[in-house]
C-alpha cells in the first residue's frame, strides 16, 4: 500500500509541475497580449483604451506630470511603435515583454496584466529608462 501511495505522490507532483510549466506560458502569453493591445491602442490614437491598459499609478503619474487627463497626456510621450512580440518573461506578479521597438513592464492585477511603464530602453549595467512610468 505505501508504494502506491509514493506513487500516487510523485503523479501529483509531476502534474504540478507540468501545470506550472503550462501556466508560466499561458501567463506570458496573456502579458504578450496585453502589451500588444496598448501598442495598438497608441497607434490607433485610442486613449480610452490605452489608458485602461495602464496600472493606476502608471496612468496617476502620467497625468500629474502632464496636468492633463491620461487620454491626452499619453500622446504626448511620442511612444515607439511597435507591432510584433519577441520575447516574455514573467517572474511572479511582473513581466517584461521586449517588441520589436518599444519594451514593457507589467503587473498582474485582479483584472489582468497592467503596463506599469512604457517606451523602455535597456542602458550598460543600469536599470531601464522608461518615458512613461507608475510613481
Amino acid at each position: 500500500m505505501s508504494r502506491w501511495r509514493s506513487t500516487g505522490l510523485l503523479a501529483a507532483i509531476c502534474a504540478v509541475c507540468l501545470t506550472g510549466c503550462s501556466t508560466l506560458g499561458e501567463r506570458e502569453a496573456a502579458a504578450s497580449r496585453t502589451a500588444l493591445r496598448f501598442e495598438e491602442s497608441v497607434q490607433q490614437k485610442d486613449g480610452a483604451r490605452a489608458c485602461a491598459a495602464l496600472a493606476p499609478e502608471t496612468r496617476q503619474e502620467v497625468e500629474q506630470s502632464a496636468k492633463k487627463p491620461c487620454a491626452q497626456a499619453l500622446f504626448e510621450e511620442q511612444l515607439p511603435q511597435a507591432v510584433s512580440v519577441h520575447g516574455a518573461d514573467v517572474y511572479g506578479q511582473q513581466a517584461r515583454v521586449v517588441l520589436n521597438g518599444d519594451t514593457l513592464f507589467l503587473s498582474a492585477f485582479p483584472v489582468g496584466w497592467k503596463i506599469t511603464a512604457a517606451g523602455c530602453v535597456p542602458r550598460p549595467r543600469r536599470p531601464y529608462q522608461c518615458q512613461i512610468k507608475g510613481g
